[in-house]
């Protein structure tokens, strides 16, 4: 039986366990109850309340504006309709950088306003001091490397990172000292995937992947764009399972279609 199949609730141990036995992680982003239930009892391996929800949920066109309080809102509804997966929140953009006092107690106000089981953080070694102060508190960290949205003026394009020796050199160094910080696990988004493969060779705690290849120990894909709710959006590392854009829009038609001609309600669908 897998590891997964094992236990009654995923904890940082399971996915350690994942990785030595070659058992692939599944994790998919929610931001709210209805759809954290239902991709809980289809079995997810790991809920990432992602920092993303400042482009699916809200509309703005980058992660910067969402605030601490709405991260911390998104994932108490997460939270209560989880039975059995992990919940990982992202520390939104200005609550860590560079203050490790202040990223403490973001991820304070995290794990006791929302229940959640851990925080995920963007960076290598500038961020490491407030990494290893939320460590030292007992809150798991998950590390997050290559492309980081939250540094998008930086970078200036959503293109692929660490394509030159020198970006890649610096990635497999801030891998092994988050990993040294201890850090759970380690998100790596759009970066070559023989760079990806070699990182997740190199560490004992698990590597997830975005547009990283299939060498990491698991996947994690925005539910969103894998649904088709977000139909615009269609990078190559984005296999798209559903296409509910067109689904709900259907639906909202006929709806729309029944409501004008009188044919809803019937006489069964009233009182």
């Amino acid at each position: 039986m897998s590891v997964q199949k094992e236990v009654k609730r995923i904890t940082t141990h399971t996915l350690e366990l994942m990785k030595e036995k070659g058992e692939k992680i599944a994790m998919l982003t929610a931001y709210d109850y209805s759809s954290a239930r239902i991709i809980d009892e289809a079995g997810i391996d790991v809920i990432l309340v992602g920092d993303s929800a400042s482009n699916v949920m809200a509309g703005h066109e980058t992660t910067l504006p969402i605030t601490l309080d709405h991260m911390i809102y998104h994932a108490q509804s997460v939270v209560r309709g989880v039975s059995r997966c992990f919940v990982v929140v992202d520390l939104p953009f200005g609550t860590y950088q560079g203050n490790s006092k202040q990223a403490l107690a973001s991820a304070i106000r995290i794990m006791k306003e929302t229940g959640a089981h851990g925080v995920k953080m963007e960076g290598g070694e500038e961020v490491v001091d407030s990494i290893r102060r939320i460590l030292s508190s007992g809150i798991p960290v998950m590390g997050h490397l290559g492309l980081m949205p939250q540094s998008i003026y930086k970078f200036g394009t959503y293109q692929v990172r660490a394509k030159e020796e020198a970006e890649a050199e610096k990635l497999k160094s801030d891998a092994l000292l988050l990993e040294a910080a201890g850090c759970f696990g380690l998100v790596l988004e759009k970066i070559p995937a023989d760079l990806a493969k070699e990182v997740s060779e190199s560490l004992k705690i698990p590597t997830i992947g975005i547009g990283a290849g299939n060498h990491c120990d698991g996947q994690v894909l925005v539910m969103h764009d894998m649904l088709g709710i977000n139909h615009e959006f269609k990078p190559r590392f984005l296999r798209q399972y559903a296409n509910l854009y067109d689904v709900i829009n259907s639906a909202v038609k006929h709806y729309i279609s029944d409501v004008k001609s009188r044919e809803f309600p019937n006489e069964k669908e009233q009182y």
